[in-house]
């Protein structure tokens, strides 16, 4: 996150756990609850893996889980 922020991009982090009007921000960056806000918003998403939920938006997904075994 530090390297993709230090190049100017913004960064959206997906984390439905924090909820909390308090916990809207991780490490200076937005915390969205919302997957389907989340999907729409972000140009690229890097993610651990990819799963059903984000198979939608595959084209703007990166993620080193090559063989959806992770």
């Amino acid at each position: 996150m530090k390297r993709i922020k230090a190049k100017g991009v913004e960064v959206v982090v997906y984390e439905p756990v924090l909820s909390s009007e308090k916990k809207k921000h991780f490490f200076n960056s937005k915390v969205i609850d919302d997957l389907s806000k989340f999907k729409k918003i972000c140009d690229v998403i890097v993610a651990n893996r990819l799963t059903n939920e984000i198979l939608e938006v595959e084209q703007k997904v990166y993620t080193r889980d090559v063989f959806n075994s992770d």
